[in-house]
């Protein structure tokens, strides 16, 4: 399905009948199919929204692209279905987005949870970065170019979010396990997990891993 917000096609798929919806936002390069086995199980619960950020997937193009104007589209997208205060769950880039949504509208969402997010192009691994640099100058992919530029969140942006918030990375994740606490320090009342073993993706490309976890963390902050 789409939905036209901020004049592009936000592509979408919709899934269960759930009293609480579930937003679920992928990560850079990717798209919706990446939550392919954590949809069903967690359809018994929620009534889920999996979308596919501008330049994603099926959605549609834009030479804007970044991660405000994708929390704009997603704002957007919760206004124009008149969902009530969305869950959101949201990995690497989905997870940068579900942040500065939830400092741009601390009454939208009901609860908020992001995997592998970083705050600023420094917090990513030094190693990653340089290979960022060189897929980008043979690319010239603007998604690879935000990456290299954006985000830059601050403490006190992260301080306006005041739901239920849990943040995830894995031991062996891509952004600095210093930039993961700082993410959870700023947020009053946070939950942080490092997940060990675990590497960027690990547990949530086409992975079962994140059921229990979303689970776990909504009966812990009941709906």
């Amino acid at each position: 399905m789409f939905q036209k917000v901020n004049g592009l096609d936000i592509f979408y798929e919709k899934t269960g009948s759930g009293p609480h919806s579930l937003i679920l936002v992928h990560g850079n390069g990717e798209d919706h199919t990446i939550f392919d086995r954590i949809i069903a199980p967690l359809s018994q619960d929620f009534t889920i929204y999996a979308l596919d950020s501008r330049g994603h997937g099926q959605s549609g193009s834009s030479d804007q692209i970044g991660y405000e104007a994708m929390a704009a589209d997603t704002i957007a997208f919760i206004q124009a279905l008149e969902l009530v205060k969305p869950v959101f769950y949201g990995f690497s880039d989905g997870g940068i987005i579900g942040l500065l949504v939830a400092c741009t509208c601390p009454d939208l969402l009901s609860r908020l949870m992001v995997s592998g997010a970083n705050t600023t192009p420094q917090g990513v691994k030094p190693k990653w970065l340089v290979l960022f640099h060189i897929i980008h100058m043979l690319s010239r992919d603007k998604k690879v170019g935000m990456l290299l530029n954006e985000p830059h969140i601050t403490r006190e942006m992260l301080q306006r979010i005041t739901v239920p918030t849990l943040v995830l990375a894995g031991s062996r994740d891509m952004v600095r396990e210093s930039d993961t606490r700082f993410i959870a320090d700023s947020i009053d009342g946070s939950t942080l997990r490092i997940l060990e073993g675990e590497g960027h993706m690990s547990y949530v490309i086409h992975s079962p891993k994140l059921v229990p976890i979303i689970q776990a963390f909504i009966q812990d902050n009941p709906l």
